[in-house]
């Protein structure tokens, strides 16, 4: 099989020198359909692209959605400097009134705007209530106002949410009624606008609540804007300038390293031309899967790079090697992809089907992956072994004169470079039982680490210091309740019957319990706490007063006369047919694994919940936790069925099943080393990081193909595992080194970013190439030289005689 391949892989490289023309308007012709199909793309960074719809978690969100609207909000803290009384100075509330009308008038998207200035205080009025806002009618003096930070001081309900506990410091809610999770047509803020970010939700709300900000009118107010919106903005902006800005660092060190190794235009130009377009080849059938391009599409044109450049680089130097010697550029084609073909088929093949078992995934993101990134892969393959050659084609079929040695060395990479592999060789026989036993010691000090790893995530720390937002954040999660939530929906299963004394009692029980998690948990509400300002209202303010009703008929009673004085703000604690209520919990920014142990103690919790009492967990919050279930999961068993599926077809490929393990050993040592070290460094695996594995085992396996392969046979040819393995560092291990010095440099651009998640994620993939590297220099020879997979020495088979002939 082996044999016929390289054969029509020779046919090809001659087709491609004679039918130039042809073979390069039909790479053009499918390039430009690409690029056209990939122009219509949109990008999803909701956690609709994570969940599919009928995910429980997904739908449970959903229904809690349908019942209280968007848990989305701009979160607005404001201090002023320099003033005696700070949030509650007369001229200050009075701006923050204004602020307040005019964020509720022309933000889009905006459901309601809640301040001190318009936040409903209930109070009690001649045995009944009274419910009006600060600014209904306006405090006259100073000492009015004073009076009105007394009233607000002694609600609970606005404590750590509205002001500060000393009072001195203020905040803005602006609720939403839209979500990420909302589809694309319902989040345009001009229908016919097109679907670019300048006219969607969250951007175009944190954008206008920014200008709204920095008018003259509030100068003097320092302000601090976080919560979903500006946060969900900032980081879709950031993705949508770094792509672009990251994509061409990263080709320009690729492309720098190649001018140094190749030192001709066509050797830097050919890998970044492939890469690009095998990237918009993978975009393209995004869109004719009807799919979009979300969060975890940031891992393709990495990989596609990897695998891009790891072609054109063997082709590039094979064939330079080959020209030289030859002097015949059509004879050197022909000879190039007859060498390099098979090994580019095979390395992404495997790649390929290694990605394939990302499919599995519940994570739709990830399971959609699986296919356009396969694709992209093989097409990547097609344009190397087409349009490379291609554009090798054009030139001086013979040199001027002959290639002399000095010529042909120089082509070949130099004489640093050919010592340098040719020393390596030599320390593989020589050392072959020492470096199996070291790498056998470095597998058990990563297996440690790998059981130290954990799948976590905290949001906050994707982005770098550098972010302003991020600096926003932690200040106002510091003053004010916790910036992150967690919700529980509690459904009575009838009308009315969540105002059950034992519902209610249930409701505040599981809420002083979360409390008890002061470390996380920094403020919980409910409608408890609005019927417990009702019952204190009636009783004239008496602190002793501030409990639940005792009868459901009162809080019937007290939810009635709350609606008719025009109290609305408890409709987003409670169902309209007072059948479910919900519990939000506020969390400080943390890692997700506290999220994880507070809803593991509210379980135990719960358990004693009365039977006619359903209580589930949801919100941002929750998608966040079941997301990271879904990760690990998908770590698991897509890592278990690509190594599986590669190891099947590497013994296939050999037709050698100790040849076929022998060679799964180098392809896991970049994950095994990767995953290890990020044990041990504390490094968390979280969405940004859950492809490192695939993309490991994806990047170990080209370089294991190729050097494999071209060691299989060179040793057919000479029937000695030593000379077989110098033939084969010395030619393959040349492309191995230019692709694998490359691609460190162009990840390592990554660096640059803003989002720390991208700058570890790119050290990471630099890291894995040097892993790949020393596995197949070091140990893949060792092994080889040690178990001796191709048979006894001195055997040569009759297509390498007739070769060597």
């Amino acid at each position: 099989m082996l044999e016929a391949l390289n054969r029509f892989f020779a046919t090809l490289g001659g087709w491609c020198f004679d039918h130039r023309l042809v073979a390069g308007g039909l790479c053009l012709a499918v390039v430009a359909a690409a690029v056209g199909l990939a122009g219509t793309a949109r990008i999803d960074n909701s956690y609709e692209a994570f969940f599919a719809l009928d995910d429980p978690v997904y739908l449970a969100y959903q229904r809690y959605r349908d019942d209280f609207g968007s848990d989305e909000v701009s979160y607005i803290l404001y201090e002023a400097p320099g003033t005696r009384y700070g949030a509650f100075d007369l001229d200050v509330m009075r701006r923050i009134a204004d602020l307040t009308e005019a964020l509720e008038a022309e933000v889009p998207f905006v459901y309601e705007v809640t301040s001190l200035a318009n936040a409903e205080l209930v109070l009690g009025v001649g045995g009944g209530i009274e419910i009006r806002s600060l600014w209904d009618v306006p405090p006259r003096d100073q000492a009015q106002l004073l009076q009105a930070r007394d009233l607000f001081l002694a609600k609970p309900l606005y404590v750590g949410s509205l002001l500060s506990r000393d009072g001195r410091t203020g905040a803005i809610v602006v609720e939403m009624d839209r979500a990420s999770t909302d589809p694309l047509e319902e989040i345009r803020l001009d229908p016919d606008g097109g679907d670019g970010m300048g006219n969607l939700y969250p951007q175009v709300s944190s954008e206008k609540i920014e200008e709204i900000l920095a008018r003259p009118e509030y100068e003097g107010i320092r302000f601090y804007h976080s919560g979903d919106v500006p946060l969900n903005t900032a980081y879709n902006r950031i993705i949508e300038r770094e792509s672009t800005f990251l994509s061409l660092l990263s080709s320009a060190a690729i492309g720098a390293m190649l001018a140094f190794f190749f030192r001709s235009l066509l050797g830097v130009v050919g890998p970044i031309v492939i890469v690009q377009a095998s990237v918009m080849l993978s975009i393209a059938l995004i869109s004719l899967l009807g799919w979009k391009l979300d969060m975890m599409f940031g891992a393709a044109p990495n990989l596609l790079t990897a695998v891009g450049v790891a072609h054109a680089v063997h082709i590039l130097s094979e064939f330079r090697g080959l020209h030289a010697e030859l002097g015949d550029r059509r004879e050197a084609l022909v000879r190039t992809l007859d060498r390099v073909g098979t090994p580019c088929l095979l390395t992404s093949v495997t790649t390929a089907a290694g990605f394939l078992a990302l499919a599995v995934s519940p994570v739709k993101a990830i399971a959609h992956m699986a296919f356009y990134t396969a694709g992209g892969v093989l097409a990547a393959f097609a344009l190397s072994v087409v349009l490379l050659p291609v554009l090798l084609s054009f030139g001086k079929r013979r040199p001027k004169r002959a290639a002399q040695a000095q010529e042909i060395l120089r082509a070949r990479g130099g004489a640093r470079i050919r010592d340098g592999l040719a020393a390596i060789a030599r320390f593989d026989v020589r050392h072959r039982v020492s470096i199996a036993a070291g790498f056998g010691i470095v597998f058990l000090l990563s297996g440690v680490g790998i059981a130290r790893l954990e799948v976590d995530s905290n949001w906050l720390e994707d982005f770098s210091d550098a972010v302003p937002l991020k600096h926003d954040t932690l200040h106002i999660d510091s003053v004010m309740g916790g910036m992150s939530n967690l919700v529980y929906l509690f459904d009575a299963g009838e009308d009315g019957a969540i105002l059950e004394p034992e519902a209610l009692s249930e409701i505040e029980r599981v809420h002083q319990a979360a409390l008890e998690h002061d470390f996380l948990v920094r403020k919980g509400q409910s409608i408890g706490d609005v019927l417990k300002d009702l019952n204190q209202a009636f009783h004239e303010g008496d602190p002793d007063t501030l409990v639940l009703p005792e009868t459901r008929r009162l809080a019937a009673q007290y939810l009635l006369l709350y609606e008719s004085s025009g109290g609305e703000e408890a409709g987003e604690w409670i169902s309209h047919d007072r059948s479910r209520a919900n519990l939000e919990l506020r969390l400080r920014i943390a890692e997700m694994s506290h999220t994880a142990r507070l809803a593991e103690d509210l379980d135990h919790v719960l358990a004693d919940a009365p039977p006619d009492l359903e209580v589930q967990m949801t919100g941002i919050g929750a998608l966040w936790l079941e997301l990271l279930d879904y990760l690990t999961i998908s770590q698991i068993r897509s890592f278990l069925l690509a190594f599986g599926v590669i190891a099947v077809l590497m013994c296939l490929v050999f037709r050698s099943l100790p040849l076929g393990l022998v060679s799964m050993v180098p392809n896991l040592s970049p994950v095994v080393l990767v995953l290890g070290a990020m044990g041990w460094l504390g490094i968390p695996l979280d969405y940004s990081k859950v492809t490192i594995a695939s993309v490991a085992i994806g990047i170990a396996v080209d370089d294991t193909i190729h050097l494999l392969s071209r060691y299989h046979r060179e040793f057919q040819a000479c029937g000695s595992y030593r000379e077989a393995l110098s033939r084969a560092l010395g030619d393959v291990g040349r492309a191995l080194l230019i692709t694998s010095a490359a691609l460190v440099l162009g990840f390592l651009m990554f660096t640059a970013s803003v989002l720390d998640s991208q700058a570890s994620y790119g050290i990471l993939l630099a890291a894995t190439i040097v892993a790949a590297l020393l596995a197949d220099f070091l140990l893949m020879p060792a092994l080889i030289l040690i178990f001796e997979p191709f048979g006894p020495e001195g055997a040569r088979s009759a297509p390498a005689e007739r070769e060597a002939a």
